[in-house]
Parts: C-alpha cells; structure tokens; sequence
C-alpha cells in the first residue's frame, strides 16, 4: 500500500509565519528540541486558566464515557477518544476567556489527528484562516483509507494573551509542545517517515463576535 501523501499537511505544525510588531516579545522557553521535564506557568499578568496547564477538557457525557480510552499503537487507530469539552470561561470575550479558548482549540486538534473528525475544529475558525485548513486536511489526509497515526498529541503549558482592549482581533503566544509521529497505513506497514518531538512558540490570532474563532496562526520566528 502507498505511503501517506507528502508531507504538505504535516500535523499541527503548519509553518505559517505571522510577522506582527506585537508579537516581537518571544517565549524565551519556546525554543527548538526537547520538552522540558518541567514547564514552569507563565510569570506576568497573564491569568491562568486549565487549559493552560495543557491538560485536555474532560470528555463530554455520551455513549463512550464509560469504555476505556486506548491511544493509538503499531497495531491500530485510537479507540473511545474522549471529545473535548468546551470550558464555559472559553465563550467569554475576556483576556482569561481568550486563554481558555485557545487551549481548547488544541484539545480539539488532538482529538482530530487521532479521530479523524474535524467537524469540531471547522467551527472553531473563520474561513480565510489558511493554517486550519491545512490543519483540518493533516488530519484528514492521516486517516485516510484506513491510515492512522501514533503520536503527535499537544501540549500548551504556556498561553501568553496580548490583550487589547475594545478591539474584537487579539493576539496570544503559545508554547506548542508536539510528540513524534509515526505515520501507519492500513495495513500495518509504516507510511511517510516519521516527525520528530517539537517545542514551538506560536501565534495565534482570534476573533470575537458572538464567540471566539481563529484568524491564523503560525510558528513565530
């Protein structure tokens, strides 16, 4: 069986640079290799909020709250992947409810890479954001006639909000921590070759009307 298409839907890591005068201030710990064992919260007047912490909403009540959650392996797809849960902070237009949002955007790009379904994350962006779309069709395209992936999950121990208020676009910085992924076809062979751990800052623009959706977003070099 064919390997997995290249490698122009790679995972939550689109490289779309943003080039933004308020987005020159970097993560100092977002840098290039490694996670750190551990990721210390973020200093400053940022408030923290759950999602922050990188851990994903608790699932949603439904028919798979009581099976057991099985992570994808060489010998197959992820099974009863808990649905992620919008936390009620996320629907404010506040700088802790921005922060909130932002996390669970992740949450829920997870949940795609390993379901394939990314009903949940289209209506989490607008439109013209370039970069969701080639997250939708990384996760997409990884499950594919019968594909899947091992690894790949996000982590976001730290969301920087730059607030501005009275404007409905704001801007965040995010620690984007991505496990290794092996890609798999359906039949057990190995597909494209595998992507290494990343420890990334990212932008991230959104906007709020009635509720939040990203603009874009990108790797801040």
């Amino acid at each position: 069986m064919p390997c997995h298409s290249p490698a122009s839907f790679p995972s939550l890591r689109a490289r779309t640079v943003i080039w933004s005068a308020a987005l020159v201030l970097l993560l100092s710990a977002c840098q290039g290799g490694s996670a750190p064992a551990d990721s210390p919260s973020v200093t400053g007047s940022t408030t923290a909020s759950p999602t922050s912490s990188g851990s994903v909403p608790a699932a949603s009540p439904g028919p798979t709250a009581s099976l057991v959650y099985k992570p994808a392996d060489a010998k197959g797809k992820a099974q009863n992947v808990p649905v992620p849960v919008m936390p009620e902070l996320a629907k404010e237009n506040s700088k802790a409810g921005l922060e909130a949002f932002v996390g669970y955007w992740y949450a829920v790009g997870n949940y795609a890479d390993e379901t394939g379904d990314v009903s949940g994350l289209s209506t989490l962006s607008t439109l013209e954001c370039k970069a969701c779309t080639q997250f939708r069709n990384a996760a997409l395209d990884s499950s594919k006639n019968g594909r899947w992936i091992v690894g790949g999950k996000v982590r976001t121990p730290r969301i920087e909000i730059a607030w501005n208020a009275g404007h409905t676009t704001q801007q965040a910085k995010v620690q984007v921590i991505q496990e290794a992924i092996t890609y798999y076809n359906a039949d057990g062979t190995e597909g494209r070759p595998a992507d290494p751990a990343t420890n990334d800052a990212f932008a991230v623009v959104a906007s709020f009307e009635t509720t939040w959706k990203v603009v874009d977003t990108g790797v801040i070099r």
